[in-house]
């Protein structure tokens, strides 16, 4: 006899299972939403791109300008070591009747900068997630207002020092920070064209230095150097102005757990109407989907989980690709001016070949772009590496001659232009972009900020050695330096053959697979992924689980 007592029972029953079926049509429907979306973003042609996020084109421009300041002055300060006014005021007199900075005030001076920006890397990696990007700016910004005072008015070589130090933390936010944003506010068609124009910030940067230099040899009084350092007070208030209406990257307010805050930045990063072309609940769920996928393989956000699991790898990528553009050799074409001097060329012709180094470079970037688009990160910057050696080994050959060869020393001038060159299409350029789509999205600014400071460390190291080498009160070696460097540039391929990976094309989420399966750097751009089950397949070969 049937008491009614299993009725209760059975109703509970099937609402759990109307529950599950109901649970398991959003995973459902959550899964092709993210295929669906994910689908939309790598197969977006450029020029769509452009239209839709043009708003984020323009807001990652204004923000990647404030590294026009950093290369700049650093150009003014390796630059300056050739200026005879700058010389006579912090230098000391030769036997020679002529003024001169000592190697080691030369390598401190340079070096000064360098470990203020360690500072400042170290800062962003905390501040801009705490505080987001547009407010760490800001506050940059406002620092590096009252800095230039220090530089403007030192009376000594010391004080100069102390303004190189403190300079530099601002400049380390610059350094990384618009890279970060510039990754996260557009979609993958954009991604490395973005991120690598901040190297045409640099390059800008360095070209002003340059020209401002060559026009001040004419004066022979302090306005000659003081000059070019008022003139640093151009930038920080219009970028102060504008980036006041900066949106913050909707990455970093997933990152947070503010999806309909990150809805409403990526409203204001793309054009009007953009409901009605891209669906932007769909575009933060993949963000929060993958957001949670790194979260579950690696629970940490701090830069003790850079150097934790697979994320080691990503890690180490990050750091070298940045680092090698300090030990490839192109610490000769940082001391252009000063090694063009040396090799045994006029003041002026000197820096008219410095000008020329930089306006190469200047195209160099934008050829870059375009190499970029057919043949992918990995392959530009491998072939890149191997091209600067055989131009280091040239430049090594040209000063072997006979000491007072005019050939010899206008040989290797001519070389260090093609090495400028072919340095801004393949690794000065291609490292930002590498640099910010290797590193996971919950440690980015950390990553990028470690593998700025493994740079800055090169930089320091080549910065003591270089004025050493060419400094004809020390090792005196001149262009045969370029033997040094095609050594360190030959184990810098070796590196980039076997571990760098190629990333066009994918999305952050493919990308955290690929480096949680371990696939090999050599085939990364052959691999499939499957987004769920997070399956990778090299051609007909399924990797399960492969860590390196």
């Amino acid at each position: 006899m049937d008491t009614g007592l299993n009725q209760p029972v059975q109703k509970a029953e099937d609402v759990q299972h109307d529950e599950d079926l109901v649970y398991e049509d959003e995973k459902a429907y959550r899964q092709a939403q993210i295929r669906e979306t994910t689908r939309c973003e790598r197969e977006m042609p450029i020029s769509t791109a452009f239209r839709l996020y043009s708003k984020a084109v323009a807001w990652s421009i204004l923000l990647s300008t404030a590294v026009i300041m950093e290369g700049y002055d650093l150009l003014l300060i390796t630059s300056f070591f050739a200026l005879d006014p700058w010389k006579k005021k912090y230098g000391v007199l030769l036997p020679d009747g002529t003024y001169s900075v000592s190697a080691a005030w030369q390598s401190g001076l340079y070096n000064g900068a360098a470990a203020g920006e360690i500072i400042g890397l170290v800062l962003n990696g905390f501040v801009s997630e705490k505080f987001g990007y547009r407010k760490t700016m800001l506050g940059a910004l406002a620092l590096i207002t009252g800095l230039i005072f220090i530089q403007f008015f030192a009376p000594t070589v010391e004080v100069l020092q102390a303004g190189s130090v403190l300079m530099g933390i601002p400049w380390g936010i610059f350094q990384t920070l618009p890279v970060s944003y510039a990754s996260e506010v557009c979609p993958v068609a954009l991604r490395g064209l973005l991120t690598t124009y901040i190297n045409v910030c640099w390059v800008m940067g360095q070209l002003l230095a340059s020209g401002v230099l060559r026009a001040m040899l004419g004066r022979d009084d302090q306005w000659a150097y003081r000059i070019p350092y008022a003139l640093q007070w151009i930038w920080p208030v219009p970028l102060i102005v504008g980036i006041i209406f900066a949106p913050d990257s909707p990455w970093w307010y997933v990152r947070r757990g503010d999806k309909e805050a990150a809805k409403s930045a990526l409203r204001s990063l793309t054009c009007r109407n953009v409901d009605d072309v891209v669906d932007v609940d769909a575009t933060v769920e993949v963000m929060a989907y993958t957001n949670e996928l790194e979260r579950e393989t690696s629970q940490g956000a701090t830069y003790t989980d850079c150097f934790k699991g697979y994320n080691l790898r990503r890690t180490e990528i990050a750091c070298l690709t940045w680092g090698i553009q300090n030990i490839c050799g192109t610490t000769l074409m940082n001391n252009s001016t000063y090694f063009f001097q040396q090799a045994g060329m006029d003041t002026a012709n000197a820096f008219d070949l410095t000008m020329a180094q930089y306006a190469i470079g200047f195209v160099g970037v934008f050829v870059a772009w375009a190499l970029m688009i057919r043949v992918g990160r990995r392959q530009l910057y491998l072939w890149g590496l191997f091209i600067l050696l055989l131009l280091l080994l040239g430049i090594g050959i040209s000063g072997v001659g006979a000491p007072g060869n005019s050939s010899a020393y206008w040989a290797s001038g001519a070389l260090l232009l093609v090495f400028s060159l072919c340095y801004q299409v393949t690794v000065g350029t291609v490292c930002y972009s590498i640099v910010s789509e290797v590193s996971s999205v919950r440690l980015r600014a950390k990553t990028i900020s470690l593998a700025r400071n493994l740079y800055n460390i090169c930089s320091i190291i080549s910065g003591i050695m270089t004025p050493y080498m060419i400094n004809p009160t020390a090792w005196n070696w001149k262009a045969k330096a370029g033997f040094f460097w095609a050594g360190s540039c030959l184990l810098s391929f070796v590196w980039t053959f076997f571990r760098l990976p190629e990333t066009k094309g994918r999305t952050f989420a493919e990308l955290d697979i690929l480096f949680e399966r371990g696939v090999n750097a050599r085939k990364f751009a052959d691999t499939s992924v499957d987004l769920f089950s997070h399956a990778v397949h090299e051609g007909e070969k399924e990797v399960t689980d492969r860590r390196s």
